[in-house]
């Protein structure tokens, strides 16, 4: 793989201050500022060995300012032979157990061994340019440590029919989700747009003004460790980035080992098992799937077990109470 390009400079003495981008615009011509300015909100620019991703920061003369520029992505994802757990396949479609750790799509960051790398060697040229070069065949996406269900298409009628399915919101996709503490009251739903938190870009949150309408209903199936933690099954009515996370963030009852939107161990009650508390991954499982074959019209479900660590995670807390 190609090695990522690393420009350091010393802001040289009686310059005059002015912000980080417009800085190492004016020392990369090479680089457009808004590449810059991508560059610095994804953490690639360091000013004095520290980190910088304010690309407002007003810099300092004698000041020494770094910036790493990855190497290019492909333009078309390679084909890389990967295990995967196929659960149903036809000439239209695939459904694949997704495991926690694999990415979706190649993006800045994954720019290969993802799912769209290992679908390209099982399905062959067919898949190639289906639903867009970037993402051959996918029509929905799990987040990188969430794991489960998904389809892909196989044919660009198969893509179109399963997207206008998402669109019309006719997909039955149902998580089971374990979070911390138990919601009031034990069954509901959750509606609130979703946008960017304007704190954090990479976050998304709860917005008044703006974003997209989410709604999630959910279900306590379990509590856990007398009333520490349950085990939810959560049912989209929408699908937006991390909507299940923000969710359960909103009406105070993140998911178990949940970085982004959780709080680590300080959101852990007092007396969480350490399994709990030092969960690696939200503890989310995509673990059903229902929709409309795009060819034969007849309907398909399908279910997947929990996987072993989140079997593990449901033990630490004991022996679950009844339903409530």
């Amino acid at each position: 793989m190609t090695e990522p390009d690393s420009h350091q400079s010393t802001v040289s003495a009686g310059a005059p201050r002015q912000r980080l981008d417009r800085y190492l615009a004016d020392s990369l011509p090479e680089l457009s500022r808004s590449r810059i300015k991508a560059l610095i909100l994804a953490g690639h620019g360091t000013v004095d060995g520290m980190a910088a991703k304010d690309p407002a920061l007003a810099l300092r003369p004698g000041q020494q300012v770094a910036l790493t520029v990855p190497p290019a992505i492909a333009a078309e994802p390679l084909a890389q032979a990967m295990p995967l757990d196929v659960v149903y396949e036809d000439e239209a479609l695939i459904v694949i157990d997704k495991p926690a750790g694999l990415v979706v799509h190649p993006a800045a960051g994954n720019p290969d061994h993802t799912l769209v790398n290992a679908l390209l060697a099982h399905c062959g040229d067919s898949l190639s340019g289906i639903g867009g070069v970037r993402r051959p065949g996918i029509v929905h996406r799990l987040d990188k440590d969430t794991s489960g269900l998904m389809m892909a298409a196989k044919t660009d009628a198969a893509h179109h029919a399963l997207a206008d399915q998402f669109a019309a919101h006719s997909i039955a996709r149902a998580y089971a989700a374990v979070v911390w503490g138990t919601p009031k009251p034990h069954q509901g739903s959750v509606s609130g747009n979703i946008g960017r938190d304007p704190r954090n870009r990479k976050r998304m949150t709860v917005v008044a003004k703006g974003g997209k309408p989410a709604r999630t209903h959910y279900r306590v199936r379990q509590r856990l460790g007398s009333g520490a933690a349950s085990l939810l099954r959560c049912r989209l009515e929408t699908g937006r980035t991390h909507q299940i996370r923000v969710h359960m963030r909103e009406i105070g009852c993140p998911l178990v080992g949940d970085p982004v939107y959780g709080q680590g161990c300080k959101g852990a009650p007092k007396g969480a098992p350490e399994a709990a508390i030092a969960f690696p991954r939200q503890a989310l499982h995509a673990y059903f799937l229902g929709f409309t074959h795009p060819l034969s019209l007849r309907p398909l479900y399908f279910q997947s077990n929990f996987p072993n660590d989140i079997k593990c995670l449901l033990e630490s807390f004991g022996k679950p109470e009844e339903k409530p």
